[in-house]
């Protein structure tokens, strides 16, 4: 390729201003020929003379002057040369492959070797690949963090044009060839990351720690020998934080006021929290294990905010059954632990506590608006009748919201529409509720706590009245501004905790027969039949609804699958298989199903029944979307691999919803056994 080189500039006009004062002397000749002819000639030679000798001056001296100049610029070349050589900062030139052109003295100390030309940086720098490498599209720089040896560096690249670079110095023009380099900077931070992991390590952490079960531990042994337990149980957390370098504050008989340091925090999450299982290893004849919850809070902008979170995370710990670690990093929320079954509490007084209040929200406001989850079940619509009743007994206007009844509700509703004893507008859609909520009205949420979950969300912006019954644990969402919430994750169902407030509620309240029906019908169903997750207090609230006129015979009428559910059902039974040795995944075909939702969870429940399964799954496509129906008796937590999904529920009925192919969700869930396979190992 030909390069040439062109003065320009002052340079260029000094060297030619001969040239240019042959023009001024043209004028004056053209006047001199005026004056006197001979006159104009002598000068016309005169001017033909000085023409011939700036010619000759400019064509042999304009090269001498480019050869000083150019040996002035080497010599200039040479001291900044010199200068980068011996810049503190370590200096390469690459080309735009990333192989090494030049690198000045400190890069080669840097490096070790002396000889760095064509060699590609990438082989010292693996960080520095030629993809990260600076480009025009991206702005011509690039920053990477790099370690090499001990020290960490950042490397901070700009792309140069050569073309650009000789043009803008003004001495030379019309550069017919371009190449680009990369000017390579490091920058040693490692004593600068030090110091930044130092202070993020000596952050300090909030918890908050409560025993579940303190009362009922302390019953369940004699009198003598309580204050041992608590000494022992106290002196077990205290040294167990004491050998992660932290500080134990008993704010009262079963709550702990806990100061960690990051570093401290990180060490506790890789054991997984093992002072769960360390609590549980106290025993001196107490015939229940005590177990522990606990409240984190990290990474807010103050002290003050920090222990707002570890406040919330250990209400969120406590809500979801405790004997796990609750974890709020800002809006992030991890869960830890949580693998024994919920321990029911025989004593009533909370019931009897949320019911009064219930009672004093309802008789303040003058309607009531019940509402389930999407998709109400019969434990959601058995609930909501038993709420329906308390606020009749007081004299308000109650309204239900179903949105789209499904084949196993649609029977129990009927008979509430055929009884001319009930309001024709006793059940709603969204539309219409949302024409009924305002300030004066009471909102109850049963069956779920989570407000996308509900049958219509906008119902609780529009009231600030809202009151939520649940018996599923919390998860990261939640109805956050409830002025009564009662979730209790070791009830069965929600229609057992609306029994027993109920029961609370007034003394001349009477529940009618086929009110009693459809509570019994949802008790039987979250139970399967009083065979899971059924307690001492499932069967007393069976028991009252019997005597409020419950018939068992009519409850398994309304239940009945009609011939094609219960085909389905059976197909999916046939058509599963056992994964990991010990994980039943089944697909229920929906086509055709009123409630296929309902069929997929009733066959995670048979799949159950086979030797050797630990945890059913059953996958159903519906509107779109794949509902996942998990189901486990003991050894496996079904909720927390849910809520890698998702979902949530409880210990051993949960499930998730997520919008892909049938054969993307099974993915997913094998991916999910596998995952919780390998922390059950690493344990």
């Amino acid at each position: 390729m030909k390069e040439k080189i062109k003065l320009r500039g002052h340079l260029r006009r000094y060297l030619r201003w001969p040239l240019y004062f042959l023009v001024l002397l043209g004028i004056l000749n053209i006047v001199v020929y005026h004056l006197d002819v001979r006159a104009g000639v002598a000068v016309t030679i005169g001017i033909a003379l000085y023409a011939l000798i700036a010619a000759i001056v400019l064509k042999f001296q304009s090269p001498a002057v480019i050869n000083d100049l150019t040996a002035y610029a080497m010599e200039y070349d040479s001291l900044e040369k010199k200068m980068l050589n011996d810049l503190a900062l370590p200096y390469l030139i690459l080309d735009i492959n990333g192989k090494v052109i030049w690198a000045n003295e400190n890069a080669r100390n840097l490096i070790g070797r002396k000889d760095l030309y064509g060699k590609y940086v990438e082989s010292f720098f693996p960080a520095v690949s030629k993809g990260r490498l600076p480009s025009w599209e991206s702005g011509g720089r690039s920053e990477v963090i790099a370690p090499y040896g001990d020290s960490i560096f950042r490397i901070y690249m700009t792309q140069l044009s050569l073309k650009n670079v000789l043009e803008r110095s003004g001495i030379v023009h019309e550069v017919d060839f371009d190449k680009n380099l990369v000017a390579m900077y490091l920058y040693d931070e490692t004593e600068l990351r030090e110091y930044i992991q130092k202070y993020e390590d000596d952050k300090t952490v909030f918890a908050l720690a409560e025993l579940d079960n303190y009362d009922e531990a302390l019953q369940s042994v004699e009198d003598v020998r309580r204050s041992l337990l608590i000494a022992l149980i106290d002196r077990k957390i205290t040294r167990y934080f004491a050998g992660f370098d932290g500080l134990v504050k008993k704010l009262e008989k079963d709550k702990y006021l806990i100061l960690l340091k990051n570093s401290s925090l990180e060490a506790l999450k890789e054991q997984r929290f093992h002072i769960l299982d360390e609590v549980k290893t106290v025993n001196i004849g107490n015939e229940m294990p005590v177990t522990i919850s606990m409240g984190i809070g990290v990474h807010a902008p103050g002290y003050l905010q920090n222990y707002e979170y570890s406040r919330i995370a250990i209400e969120m710990a406590l809500g979801r059954g405790g004997d796990q670690v609750v974890l709020k990093d800002g809006a992030t929320i991890s869960y830890f632990g949580g693998k024994a079954l919920q321990m029911e509490k025989n004593t009533r007084v909370k019931a009897r506590v949320k019911a009064q209040a219930l009672k004093e929200f309802i008789s303040s406001k003058e309607e009531v608006v019940v509402m389930g989850h999407k998709i109400t079940d019969v434990d959601a619509l058995g609930a909501g009748i038993g709420i329906y009743r308390a606020a009749k007994s007081l004299g308000k206007s109650v309204h239900i919201v179903v949105n789209d009844p499904s084949a196993s509700i649609r029977p129990l509703m009927t008979e509430f529409r055929d009884n001319q004893e009930y309001e024709p507008d006793m059940f709603i859609d969204g539309a219409k509720a949302r024409e009924i909520v305002n300030d004066n009205t009471v909102v109850v949420v049963v069956d779920t706590n989570k407000p996308s979950y509900t049958e219509c969300p906008e119902l609780l912006e529009r009231t600030r009245t809202i009151v939520v019954l649940d018996h599923h644990r919390r998860g990261s969402e939640a109805i956050e501004q409830a002025v009564l919430s009662y979730v209790e994750p070791y009830a069965s169902s929600a229609c057992e905790m609306v029994a027993e407030i109920l029961q609370y509620f007034s003394d001349d309240l009477k529940i009618r027969n086929l009110e009693a029906d459809c509570m019994y019908a949802g008790i039987i169903v979250d139970t399967n039949n009083f065979t899971t997750r059924s307690g001492v207090r499932t069967f007393e609230a069976a028991a009252f609804l019997r005597r409020c006129g419950a018939d068992v015979t009519r409850v398994r009428k309304m239940l009945r699958d009609n011939f094609a559910s219960y085909q389905a059902r059976a197909e999916a039974v046939r058509s599963a298989h056992i994964y990991k040795g010990s994980y039943a995944i089944a697909r229920c075909p929906g086509e055709g199903l009123e409630s296929p939702t309902v069929v997929g969870a009733q066959a995670a429940n048979e799949l159950l029944n086979i030797a050797g399964v630990k945890a059913s799954f059953v996958l159903t496509p519906f509107r779109d979307e794949i509902y996942i129906s998990a189901r486990a008796l003991d050894e496996v937590n079904v909720q927390v691999m849910m809520e890698k999904m998702g979902g949530g529920g409880h210990l051993n009925v949960a499930g998730t919803q997520v919008k892909c192919s049938i054969d993307e969700a099974e993915e997913m869930l094998r991916n999910t056994i596998d995952e919780f396979v390998q922390e059950q190992e690493d344990i």
